[in-house]
């Protein structure tokens, strides 16, 4: 329903206020109200990205820090600091076991988040992500 309906409607509220305003060229007793509408429709396009983009930037913050302190327990140490919050996301999936090993061969080597999410042998679902 967010994504697909939500984005739909607004996206086309968008369009057609651009139409109205194109079409309300002429009359100026249109044109600031069909203004509106855009500027209006335009923040909402704007409400709908940025309600999506900071809860996940928050989600990947909490993650590299569930995700530091997993690395803490298990090997003594914090993450290192090569990694990426995209590395750290997808190292999440790995089990203790492989986890250090992993987390250190993304380091060096610069692994895409896919790779690693690859080369994990025993799978750690994550059921809590939004």
């Amino acid at each position: 329903m967010y994504h697909g309906v939500l984005f739909g409607l607004l996206l086309l509220t968008f369009i057609g206020s651009i139409v109205n305003v194109v079409q309300s060229m002429g009359d100026h007793e249109r044109l600031y109200s069909a203004s509106l509408l855009v500027t209006l429709s335009f923040a909402g396009l704007i409400q709908f990205l940025f309600s999506r983009v900071f809860p996940l930037k928050a989600q990947d913050r909490a993650i590299r820090a569930e995700e530091n302190l997993r690395d803490y327990v298990v090997a003594g140490k914090l993450l290192d600091k090569r990694l990426t919050v995209r590395q750290i996301v997808a190292l999440r999936f790995a089990s203790d076991a492989e986890f250090v090993a992993l987390a250190g061969k993304a380091a060096e080597d610069g692994m895409k988040p896919d790779d690693i999410k690859k080369a994990v042998k025993n799978w750690r679902a994550d059921f809590d992500r939004v």
